[in-house]
């Protein structure tokens, strides 16, 4: 659930009108809620605290530092997956401690930069890159923790795109090829592999395939504990889905349920990632209509905000929910009219919704497009040279500005 409510048949994020804050901060524009951001947190964090989970939370879901902040604070630490990252995860003041690291093309430098600042794990997706570690470490006179990651062969059902954890993804290393890595860890001495890390894919909805995923990492543990290896942490991931429109995603509580049991005999410490749980449903894209336009075959609502503010309708053909900011009846349906949801980029991809209906739409009208807290601006671009959008951040009755908008001079700020 999430803090964006009609009042008065008017749209608010907490106790803040999202009309005003169009009008103040201009759109498009991307606001979130603080409140939605902590609840689901803690959310997840209580349903496993059975087992005293390390909760990172994934920051290329939403890597704004006011955000970032907010989680730290909580307790959260942070999952990175590039040196970027760490940049921001250090500037929103993590522990280093509490920083796991992954990605499949970690470079030379990208490695030596992340074992001099002392995180707790690498998250290793291929023997090459075990194999630099190791000599990056070397070099730097470090001995570092990894922890392994598993390709368990699994395909969930969700978007080809969001898959990770299926053979034919690029993801993780093959069960075989992990338990001889194990077998054979006096190889690479400047590592502490003490660690199995699994990610299945995201926007999953029931916990089955999770389910699937862990009793197949069980029996890698189970064979290595008898060759005398102990497994101190396992790193189950993120990927839980949530509602977007008709989806009915297991809940944190139904998730522990079905994966607490199997954790529990594994003895190990452990370390989820959860980006989307936590952020989609605690942002909405604002944006206002440009145009309303009639066509034989199709209504258009073009709208100021586009394919390179929220790339998910393109990218995945992701569905959002798109609202009025000012509703109106919804009791005739005769009264509602069709329309496409389109921007200003010169591509016919550049939409937002399709076929979405409402009544009296008219040219300035105002929509939020719902669940837009994750992978949004952390995806966004400057295609067609457009400033990327402002983002506020709604603290009850309060609202801080937390990125301030683009200007055309920055676009050209790094050229030459």
């Amino acid at each position: 659930m999430h803090e964006f409510k009609y009042k008065r048949n008017e749209l608010y994020c907490e106790s803040v009108s999202i009309k005003r804050l169009a009008e103040k901060y201009g759109t498009p524009l991307y606001a979130y809620s603080r409140k939605t951001f902590l609840d689901h947190y803690r959310k997840i964090r209580s349903a496993f605290k059975a087992v005293n989970p390390l909760v990172c939370y994934s920051v290329k879901a939403n890597s704004n530092l006011s955000i970032l902040r907010m989680l730290v604070k909580d307790g959260a630490g942070l999952d990175i997956v590039s040196g970027g990252e760490l940049y921001r995860a250090l500037r929103a003041g993590v522990s280093p401690r509490k920083i796991v690291y992954a990605s499949v093309g970690k470079t030379e430098q990208e490695i030596g930069e992340t074992i001099r600042k002392n995180i707790l794990l690498f998250n290793v997706e291929s023997v090459p890159e075990l194999v630099l570690i190791n000599q990056v470490a070397e070099r730097l006179g470090k001995r570092q923790q990894v922890a392994i990651r598993v390709n368990p062969d699994i395909k969930p059902k969700t978007h080809k795109y969001a898959t990770t954890g299926h053979g034919e993804n690029k993801f993780g290393i093959d069960i075989d090829t992990v338990k001889n890595i194990f077998l054979n860890r006096w190889q690479y001495e400047h590592l502490d592999i003490s660690g199995i890390h699994v990610h299945i894919g995201s926007q999953i909805v029931d916990a089955r395939p999770f389910v699937r995923a862990i009793e197949k990492i069980t029996k890698l543990v189970k064979r290595l504990e008898r060759g005398g290896i102990k497994i101190r942490w396992f790193n189950i991931g993120g990927g839980l889905g949530i509602i977007y429109s008709g989806e009915k995603p297991q809940t944190a509580q139904e998730y522990a349920k079905a994966v607490l049991p199997l954790l529990k005999r594994l003895g190990a410490r452990i370390i989820l990632e959860p980006g989307r749980f936590i952020s989609g449903n605690s942002g909405i894209f604002l944006t206002k209509v440009l145009y309303v336009k009639e066509a034989p075959r199709k209504n258009f609502a073009v709208v100021d905000g586009a394919m390179n503010d929220l790339v998910r309708p393109s990218l995945y053909e992701a569905y959002h929910e798109i609202l009025p900011v000012m509703s109106r009846s919804y009791a005739s349906s005769r009264r509602a009219r069709t329309y496409d949801v389109v921007g200003p980029v010169c591509e016919s991809g550049d939409f937002l919704g399709k076929d979405r209906r409402f009544i009296g739409l008219e040219q300035g009208n105002f929509l939020a497009v719902m669940g837009a807290g994750a992978y949004g601006f952390s995806m966004a671009s400057n295609y067609n040279s457009r400033p990327r959008p402002a983002e506020v951040l709604v603290d009850g009755s309060r609202v801080k500005l937390i990125r301030r908008r683009e200007k055309y001079s920055d676009l050209v700020r790094n050229e030459m």
